[in-house]
């Protein structure tokens, strides 16, 4: 029976950033002998493709992956993710997808379990495909699970199960972005009074499956990412538009968007100071995900890129997001300078600014490479 239920140092940002862009082999640390990384598309690195078998996705097509590996890999982006760079700055290789056939079983280096369409709880979502759309059950619960499955096989017995994460960094992250989404399109844009509530249901996921790392499988170190900055993005901004300029910030980004998922960010913040007064011994790492992307938001021009508001492969209109990225869908110049790569989605260049700021800047708490 499955443990898992589905209940409740430093270099100056321009050296840094190219070494993580100009050289993938190049690491800042090695504290940790594997990462094993849960969450969303923001991070998959390929098991929604093989999830999906023969069915066509946008993901598998260019021009995504464009950037780095030239070609598609299944990751939602033009080129590497930010599992990607948290692997190399702990001088580890790409972190592969647990469900991929064509790598080792044991997984040397970890394994990464996030998947599109993930969510905290089981809820009813879909993802679009080139012909037509699927309905996707991977909530954090399953992923868990194909977690205990590998452990099983690794790491037979209980005592052996006791230190199994003991030399890993968990990423427990980002994940939660579909389960509000699945909640603005029920609702056709703003949240109900009941927000908070909910909120709290899916931090609490979060954080129940954490400790279930550090009880079962002796987790001692542990990255957990808030929410992005919802209301920044152009998917979004484009779906609920608003006549209203009080709606938006100085940025332009959509107020009540944000503000939930600041709500959360808050919530989560909370949730992990109480299990760090319940584990002292544990390490647990909040990476501000909101305040790295909004300081990209806020000063583009200091990294290169334009208006942040704008996707980079899309179709027409403010935002770009007048028909999807795919193959047919037009890029509308090098995606380095741009921070959104198709609507929901960042760009590579984005992802390495965050990266970047959560490994060695102010966007961790406590700092990541504190006692690394």
């Amino acid at each position: 029976m499955s443990r898992f239920k589905c209940e409740p140092h430093t270099f100056s940002v321009a050296i840094v950033l190219i070494v993580l862009l100009l050289n993938p082999h190049e690491g800042l640390c090695s504290c940790y002998k594997r990462i094993f990384s849960f969450g969303d598309s923001t991070i998959d690195t390929g098991n929604f493709v093989h999830l999906i078998g023969k069915a066509k996705s946008k993901y598998t097509e260019p021009p995504y992956g464009m950037t780095f590996f030239k070609h598609a890999t299944g990751r939602t982006c033009d080129g590497r993710v930010l599992i990607d760079f948290y692997a190399q700055a702990l001088q580890l290789p790409h972190i592969p997808p647990y469900l991929s056939k064509n790598d080792s079983r044991e997984f040397p280096s970890g394994a990464n379990y996030a998947v599109v369409g993930a969510t905290t709880r089981v809820i009813n979502y879909s993802v679009p495909l080139l012909n037509g759309t699927v309905g996707v059950s991977w909530p954090l619960g399953i992923q868990t699970s194909w977690f205990e499955e590998m452990a099983q096989r690794i790491a037979p017995g209980d005592g052996a199960k006791q230190h199994f994460l003991r030399d890993s960094l968990v990423v427990m992250g980002q994940i939660s972005g579909n389960d509000y989404d699945s909640l603005f399109n029920a609702g056709r844009g703003r949240p109900g009074d009941n927000i908070q509530d909910i909120i709290i249901d899916i931090v609490i996921y979060i954080t129940h499956f954490i400790e279930e790392f550090i009880v079962y499988y002796g987790g001692t170190t542990f990255l957990v990412p808030g929410s992005f900055p919802m209301g920044c993005y152009p998917s979004y901004l484009d779906r609920f538009h608003s006549d209203n300029p009080k709606d938006y910030d100085k940025q332009g980004c959509l107020r009540w968007l944000n503000e939930v998922s600041q709500k959360h960010n808050q919530q989560l913040h909370e949730e992990l100071s109480r299990l760090r007064g319940i584990y002292p011994g544990v390490k647990l790492i909040y990476a501000d995900y909101y305040g790295a992307a909004m300081e990209i938001i806020e000063n583009p021009g200091r990294f290169g890129i334009g208006d942040p508001l704008v996707a980079c492969c899309g179709g027409g209109g403010r935002y770009h997001t007048g028909m999807e990225c795919n193959s047919t869908a037009k890029v509308w110049g090098d995606p380095s300078s741009f921070a959104n790569w198709d609507g929901m989605h960042l760009t590579e260049k984005a992802y390495s600014i965050i990266a970047q700021g959560v490994l060695n800047g102010s966007f961790a708490d406590p700092p990541f490479m504190q006692g690394c």
